[in-house]
């Protein structure tokens, strides 16, 4: 470094950052310079991936009523007379099998309350996957009042079981479910970019203005204050129905679960193995009923289904299956030879995130808080639908103008801002490759459509950024 002479004059102190250019102009905040970009992902996701959404919505709000709707329709399966008093379960059981002599017995749940029939669950080799003929048993006197498909581990019967699938995958297979997995990956960025854009855009108002609309206001101001206000109250449900749909998903759902797995996040689960040093003689059974004496003497309360022995080195398990709200999940396995128990689960030693997501699922599908959560989820569901109808009214009377395109919007952003922008979302498109797939395709289409416009969007009618 060359030496300074000792009476050169000290250099000029830098002034003060002001928060505006050399020019004295303001310097635009981030959020000033990301809100056009913002705002045309947000336009191009809701008129392309908005459908997807609705439906998905519409599907769900049915799913949502599907309990009641099982007890209406299967009446006389599910509910019997009250009796005196119950037989002991290995004759429910045997009843079954005579109803069902070429299949397998699985498993058994007793009813969770004196009217409900035993459902004793059968693999038949015949049905699709994850689906097992239920047999209904009056506890009372033996009698069979029907068979029905079972479906999931949620015990799905036909109707709810079609409305699930419906949901799912459209009746469609492995290519139906990428509908209901781009919904999930697109919901919530759409809901967080149009939260931001409202918030942002009623800052200097009261609170008042951000959560409720202007039924005195006109036009496109109307529209969108109700597009904003409802967007802004279901904000946080969107969030959970989107996050917890992903688990669901056919490839964001393998990464979640590789996350989990990575993080040992996983739902535990006890080992019916019989231990080697069981006293138990080979081959002895001391019965179901005992077995779900066991458990019941160990804390298992409520509605529970009991796995039976699949072999001579495997025992009983015995679940909970109340996934109500307090949720109560524990698991036991018995030695069939002994009655003893050798393994035991409870849902209050589970990892933290392994909880939330089975209560975020529960929530998801109506049952964390009954009827409380099935309305809570049915306002969710209107309101998306409304947001989306909106949201394509406004499109409706904007769409003869044009708007600039991404290109545009991209150009104007300073290098860090896109360094950043290009780094999140390929994150987000590694986790979500739905997502990632449908956000290349949407800046494609628009710089074709900047192209033939000269610099802007054709005839798009995205609301001005």
């Amino acid at each position: 470094m060359p030496d300074i002479p000792a009476d050169a004059p000290n250099p000029p102190p830098a002034p003060p950052d002001d928060g505006t250019t050399r020019h004295g102009v303001p310097r635009p905040s981030t959020w000033s310079l990301l809100r056009p970009l913002v705002l045309r992902l947000h336009f191009y996701a809701g008129l392309f991936v908005a459908p997807f959404i609705l439906v998905a919505a519409v599907t769900g709000l049915l799913y949502v009523w599907t309990p009641q709707l099982e007890q209406a329709v299967y009446a006389h399966e599910l509910r019997v007379p009250v009796g005196a008093e119950p037989l002991p379960l290995h004759q429910q059981i045997a009843a079954a099998r005579a109803a069902a002599p070429d299949a397998v017995a699985h498993a058994v749940r007793p009813g969770g309350s004196p009217e409900e029939t035993t459902r004793v669950l059968f693999d038949t080799g015949e049905l699709a996957e994850s689906t097992r003929l239920a047999v209904f048993v009056d506890p009372y006197t033996g009698e069979v009042r029907g068979t029905l498909d079972s479906y999931g581990s949620s015990g799905a019967l036909p109707v709810r079981g079609w409305i699930d699938l419906l949901h799912r995958e459209l009746h469609l297979g492995d290519a139906g479910r990428l509908y209901s997995e781009l919904a999930a990956s697109w919901l919530w960025l759409v809901a967080a970019g149009g939260v931001a854009m409202w918030v942002t855009r009623r800052r200097r108002r009261r609170v008042r203005g951000l959560l409720v609309p202007e039924p005195r206001a006109r036009g496109s101001r109307r529209t969108l204050s109700f597009h904003g206000t409802i967007g802004l109250w279901a904000f946080v449900g969107l969030l959970l129905v989107s996050a917890t749909g992903l688990t669901w998903s056919q490839y964001a759902g393998e990464n979640v679960t590789s996350i989990r797995s990575a993080l040992s996040w996983q739902t535990p689960a006890v080992s019916a193995e019989i231990p080697a040093d069981s006293p138990g003689p080979v081959g002895v059974d001391v019965g179901v009923d005992r077995a779900l004496a066991a458990a019941r003497a160990a804390g298992l309360e409520g509605p529970v289904e009991v796995i039976l022995p699949a072999g001579g080195d495997t025992g009983y398990t015995i679940s909970e299956l109340d996934r109500s709200w307090p949720t109560r999940f524990d698991s036991v396995a018995v030695d069939p030879s002994t009655g003893q128990i050798t393994d035991t689960v409870r849902f209050a030693d589970f990892p933290l995130m392994a909880k939330l997501a089975r209560w975020g699922i529960d929530a998801h599908m109506g049952l964390l808080f009954g009827v409380p959560n099935q309305l809570v989820l049915t306002a969710l569901a209107l309101g998306l639908a409304t947001v989306i109808a909106l949201g394509y009214r406004m499109w409706w009377r904007r769409r003869p103008a044009a708007r600039p395109g991404i290109a545009p919007v991209w150009r104007a952003l300073p290098w860090h801002l896109r360094g950043a922008v290009v780094v999140v979302f390929a994150g987000l498109g590694l986790l979500m490759p739905l997502l990632g797939a449908s956000l290349l395709l949407f800046v494609a289409g628009d710089l074709l459509l900047t192209r033939r416009g000269g610099g802007q969007a054709a005839s798009t009618g995205v609301p001005r950024a």
